[in-house]
């Protein structure tokens, strides 16, 4: 299946979620601290990179589609290194400042490219920012093609519920990367992209494949969904829709970081979709893109070119 390179300039995405900068050092190790028995990184290089939410809309934009960001930064360096990082990669910046938080940064320390140590530094938000959120998501949700919703846990999504009511009323497709176990919070989207690990939080552990088509269509069913996509790592990845199930073997040739893995499926499977695509054509092109994001260092994207 080719990437339709073309009819995806003309889509429109807004990504909706957990926004938070992606700090780089690499440097490296010659000798251990006399301080401690822990290695000393001599840092040679520092990079910032959009992460979460800031990722799949990252990965939209690559493959040539119109991506918008939308979720809370505070008023510190952070958020304005995430603005800076929009801006260059030409991603129409709609994020909401919340004075009361500060912006979710993940800092890593890598030594010959081995990550080494990462340090995190996060707070939930608060009610007025979300509040904020939500009434500048309803203003326009009817000018996109489709909106992704990526939660990472940090709190964006906390009303999650209304802002899928609000793109059904706008007749606008919604794709969710789910967290936690309870997924009824999703209901009424178009399709959740659970991981291995997060359906089985979800369903319970499934004791064969039949089990699995069981467990994944009564979910679907339950939460209103057109379809369940689990990325199944090295297993590959297999989709539920109301036709039945269809499955995708791992085309990942060799695995250096899956970090951001899920971000780029999600990025693809919605830009292939909104182009036009239909369900199978889609998962195959997100399958491709995943299997070639994890063969790179870090939160990385892939781009129409690779697909082609």
């Amino acid at each position: 299946m080719a990437f339709p390179v073309q009819k995806a300039h003309a889509v429109r995405i807004l990504v909706i979620g957990d926004v938070m900068l992606d700090r780089y050092w690499f440097g490296e190790v010659e000798r251990i601290s006399p301080e401690a028995p822990v290695p000393i990184v001599r840092v040679a290089k520092r990079e910032d990179r959009l992460g979460g939410a800031g990722n799949v809309a990252r990965n939209i934009a690559a493959l040539g589609a119109q991506a918008s960001l939308m979720g809370l930064v505070g008023d510190d360096e952070a958020g304005e290194r995430v603005a800076a990082l929009l801006a260059h990669e030409n991603i129409d910046n709609r994020l909401v400042a919340d004075t009361s938080m500060h912006t979710t940064l993940k800092m890593r320390v890598l030594g010959r490219q081995q990550q080494m140590l990462r340090v995190d530094f996060e707070e939930s938000p608060a009610d007025g920012g979300l509040r904020l959120l939500m009434q500048h998501a309803g203003e326009n949700l009817a000018d996109y093609d489709a909106v992704v919703l990526s939660d990472y846990a940090k709190g964006c999504l906390a009303r999650v519920e209304e802002l899928i009511a609000l793109c059904q009323r706008a007749n606008v497709p919604v794709f969710v990367d789910p967290k936690g176990h309870d997924y009824a919070r999703y209901k009424g989207a178009t399709i959740i992209t659970p991981n291995r690990l997060e359906m089985s939080q979800a369903v319970g552990a499934w004791k064969d494949e039949a089990d699995l088509d069981m467990r994944a269509q009564r979910l679907r069913e339950q939460l209103d969904l057109e379809a369940i996509l689990i990325t199944r790592s090295e297993q590959g990845m297999t989709l539920f829709t109301a036709d039945g199930r269809h499955h995708i073997g791992a085309q990942a040739q060799e695995v250096f970081d899956v970090s951001g893995a899920g971000d780029t499926v999600l990025a693809t499977l919605a830009v292939a979709r909104a182009a036009g695509l239909d369900w199978v054509e889609s998962v195959a092109l997100a399958n491709r893109a995943g299997g070639i994001v994890v063969g790179k260092l870090g939160t990385s994207v892939v781009t129409a070119g690779e697909l082609l």
